[in-house]
């Protein structure tokens, strides 16, 4: 059992421990670094800390993303239409439950009218996977209110208070699309080198050139509000993309691949921007993560073994049931 990761920035090392006695670090929007987020709601880690690629063929391993277009579908469609993916393609649940607590959200119309097309946008990757290779049944999502509740308390370091709903305004739902596209990209970014096939490399450079352009769009939106106060809390839209951000590498256990909208200068695009509306490394380039790594996010366990989060039984597909049952 793996309980503490020390993260790597740059070269300086951040200890991240289980219970973390004390709260986020804030500084002005302008010279704003990066917070170091300080977690009090315990986080059981006991994933393996392997950061390198599985074994796995070209079918599994495009099957695996299913597990985050399947989310992100449901996600965008039922927040702003009102109703999921069995409304407009029952065929590619191929029988797996509908997700729970999935609400239609209180956004303006611009927002709304985005993220309904990032939905159908959603529908077509789902076409384009299950066409080439086949697909999988459609897992249980979590995506009710509380479910996001917990996510952003573990992310800011105590419990928020009202809780957080996603679904109550626009900006409290830009703040939770934040957690889901990013992980999708950096996702397929790190399978490309391990496909063997062109047909399978040309798909999934294709997904995620979309994937990409989703969460450019979303960190754009948030980054237009940045310095502003999510109401009633005292945080801003920035501190809170830099608390999950650091809670995603917390959980993935394997280094810096994910930062928030606002870093320090030496971080920034060639070291002259504070401004960070597209995570990327020292020379812009994107970040990767393995199918282990994804797992430990969207569980929210920090382990590939241990289901929760927005899929409290587990993904599905080779890959994702390879880990269950085998703490």
């Amino acid at each position: 059992m793996v309980s503490r990761a020390p993260i790597y920035l740059n070269h300086s090392a951040f200890d991240f421990s289980n219970t973390f006695s004390r709260k986020m670090a804030t500084l002005s929007f302008f010279s704003a670094l990066l917070l170091t987020v300080v977690v009090s709601v315990p986080i059981n880690v006991s994933g393996s800390a392997y950061c390198g690629p599985v074994e796995a063929t070209d079918k599994d391993l495009v099957q695996f993303p299913l597990n985050l277009e399947f989310l992100e579908a449901e996600f965008f469609l039922n927040s702003a239409l009102g109703h999921g993916l069995d409304a407009i393609e029952p065929d590619f649940a191929a029988g797996g439950p509908p997700p729970v607590g999935a609400q239609k959200a209180n956004l303006d119309p611009v927002t709304r009218k985005i993220i309904e097309e990032f939905g159908y946008q959603e529908v077509g990757h789902l076409r384009a996977i299950i066409t080439a290779v086949g697909g999988i049944p459609r897992p249980l999502y979590d995506l009710s209110p509380e479910a996001f509740a917990q996510l952003f308390d573990k992310a800011v370091g105590y419990k928020l208070n009202p809780p957080f709903n996603p679904y109550s305004n626009t900006v409290n739902y830009l703040l939770a699309s934040y957690t889901i596209p990013y992980v999708g990209l950096v996702g397929y970014v790190g399978t490309i080198p391990y496909l063997t096939t062109f047909s399978s490399r040309a798909l999934v450079a294709s997904l995620l050139g979309v994937e990409s352009g989703q969460d450019a769009v979303i960190r754009t939106l948030l980054y237009e509000k940045a310095n502003e106060k999510v109401m009633p809390y005292n945080i801003t839209v920035a501190e809170f993309t830099n608390a999950i951000s650091f809670l995603r590498n917390k959980l993935a256990m394997c280094g810096v691949r994910d930062e928030g909208l606002i870093v320090p200068l030496r971080l920034g695009a060639e070291n002259r921007t504070e401004s960070n509306i597209l995570s990327a490394d020292s020379n812009s380039l994107s970040y990767a993560r393995t199918q282990p790594q994804i797992l430990r996010i969207i569980y929210g366990t920090g382990s590939e073994y241990r289901p929760g989060g927005f899929l409290p039984r587990g993904g599905n597909g080779k890959i994702a049931r390879s880990f269950l049952g085998k703490v």
